[in-house]
């Protein structure tokens, strides 16, 4: 961004443009398609700052309604620190004087920043606070307890608002700076990869509290009874469970779809409980 411009507060944006963007970006995978992804919701986001700085500018209005539709994939909670900054660099290409900012700047940045913003929004709140919530909350909701939903909320919905809200504004401030200074000395990756190993601790703590595969058959061996999911888990508690987690994980790993798998599970429930081998 050119830096030392002089700003017209003619095309300075309000607050009542800047809040209609964070609004709007809750909507950004409304209009989701696998050529550009989450472009359209990122271009409908940008509308009312686009036509409040354009507005008088019909070849601008239209640049910057295109400009926008590019490609752009990204975690939605992550996303509005992105919206931030392309407010900030569209407001100040708007005040600049002709060949003073370079436009294509401002995707260039949205690109930059896609990449580690997408990995910190997916470990930290798709597979990490999501996970962690769930993993406490639904044995809760499960018992019927209030506090299951109202942990999910503490633990995943209250912490992703606070950062889709603070990163927004921190992205029209100028984050950017603070996004390439972790990114330079380690920080960013080091968070990453924390995130990545928390999450698949709390995954493997689920497997053994939420899968369940019961074999309630008793075998008779010269007249001594025997209980199959007894033995079982003397030789290896919830043993079933991961084996069924692991195959199926290996399904998916064959591309194989996961309404596939539901509906193979499914019927292999039905099967092995009309059959007596599943309980």
């Amino acid at each position: 961004m050119a830096e030392g411009i002089e700003k017209n507060t003619s095309n300075k944006l309000t607050k009542k443009e800047l809040m209609s963007v964070y609004l709007r970006h809750y909507q950004l995978l409304g209009c989701f398609n696998y050529e550009r992804q989450m472009s359209t919701g990122f271009g409908w986001a940008m509308t009312p700052v686009i036509k409040k700085l354009y507005s008088n500018n019909e070849e601008k209005l239209k640049e910057g309604f295109k400009r926008h539709l590019e490609f752009f994939n990204c975690a939605t909670t992550t996303s509005p620190f992105i919206l931030g900054i392309s407010c900030a660099m569209e407001e100040q290409y708007a005040n600049s004087e002709e060949g003073e900012f370079e436009v294509s700047s401002i995707n260039s940045v949205k690109a930059a920043l896609m990449g580690p913003l997408a990995g910190i929004g997916d470990s930290f709140f798709w597979g990490t606070f999501r996970v962690i919530g769930v993993g406490i909350g639904a044995p809760l909701a499960i018992q019927g307890n209030i506090l299951g939903p109202l942990l999910y909320f503490l633990i995943n919905v209250i912490p992703s608002e606070l950062i889709r809200w603070f990163g927004f504004k921190a992205g029209y401030k100028g984050g950017s700076e603070f996004l390439t200074k972790i990114s330079a000395d380690g920080t960013l990756q080091k968070l990453t990869e924390a995130a990545k190993v928390l999450g698949l601790v709390v995954i493997g703590a689920m497997i053994a509290a939420m899968v369940n595969v019961n074999v309630p058959a008793i075998i008779n061996l010269n007249g001594a009874e025997v209980n199959i999911q007894e033995t079982l888990d003397s030789i290896l508690p919830k043993g079933l469970p991961l084996l069924l987690t692991f195959g199926c994980y290996g399904l998916l790993q064959k591309k194989i779809s996961g309404t596939w798998i539901m509906f193979g599970l499914l019927l292999l429930g039905i099967i092995g409980v009309a059959l007596g081998i599943l309980g």
